[in-house]
């Protein structure tokens, strides 16, 4: 094998190999980001939990019927949990925005308002849980 072939083939392992790994970050980042923030919908962490518990414990179908009950409290107890947190959250980002708004110069407070209308939009379009509480406005003072 020539020594230009050796090298392209190098070349072209690398760029596949670049490829592969840009490839797998974007798709980690789009699934994670979604799973993460995307609404999920009702009762979807008990049927996790359920699917879960009833693999890894190879509980019978009686056991599984008692503590059913069990797992889709719990389950709407952590729904309610993550949307009081999200909505805790934005309250909180809110009031910090509220009270750097006078520190910054007109132009600063410009880019923060634009910043505000960014995550409104990105919250309004889904990528938020659906029945959360929306985003507190923050008005300039």
């Amino acid at each position: 094998m020539n020594s230009a072939l050796k090298w392209k083939l190098i070349a072209g392992f690398l760029l596949v190999f670049i490829a592969g790994g840009a490839t797998g970050v974007f798709v980690t980042t789009a699934v994670g980001h979604r799973f993460m923030f995307a609404p999920h919908p009702h009762g979807f962490v008990a049927k996790a939990m359920k699917s879960r518990l009833q693999w890894q414990l190879r509980l019978t179908d009686e056991q599984m019927t008692k503590i059913s009950p069990i797992i889709d409290k719990t389950g709407a107890q952590l729904e309610e949990i993550r949307g009081d947190t999200g909505r805790r959250v934005r309250e909180t980002i809110a009031e910090e925005h509220r009270e750097i708004r006078p520190i910054l110069t007109p132009e600063q407070q410009q880019r923060l308002q634009q910043v505000e209308e960014r995550r409104r939009r990105w919250m309004h379009h889904g990528q938020w849980h659906h029945d959360a509480t929306p985003a507190p406005q923050v008005s300039p003072e």
